[in-house]
């Protein structure tokens, strides 16, 4: 397939399709959130990246057409989502023990209050 001459850069369309997977992730997930801030996943990604349909389109059938050129796109996408996963889960853990750590310092507070005379 020849090169279009509109072509997204493959940094780019990691960055596109890497947003489309967290997209449709969420709508198959929970639509109604999509719905409720009115997002429709490709005219938000179209307008997020400053790019149409046609040249989304282009892009990623001339990448399609280069086996190795397509895999290496994906694996850097899989390779971010993996990545923000385990930041997302990181920030969980913390959250939970500091929660745990909140409710432990208002049960001492509350048993150091009960103890006073």
């Amino acid at each position: 397939m020849e090169r279009p001459e509109n072509l997204i850069p493959k940094e780019k369309m990691a960055d596109i399709l890497r947003d489309l997977a967290i997209l449709n992730a969420g709508r198959t997930t929970n639509m109604a959130i999509l719905h409720k801030n009115d997002v429709e996943p490709m005219p938000y990604l179209y307008a997020k990246y400053g790019i149409d349909s046609t040249q989304f389109s282009d892009s990623d059938r001339y990448y399609a057409s280069l086996p190795e050129e397509y895999e290496n796109i994906y694996a850097k996408v899989e390779a971010r989502l993996e990545k923000e996963k385990e930041e997302m889960e990181e920030l969980k853990r913390v959250n939970d023990s500091i929660k745990i750590k909140e409710r432990e310092l208002k049960r001492e507070a509350k048993n150091t209050k009960d103890s006073l005379p």
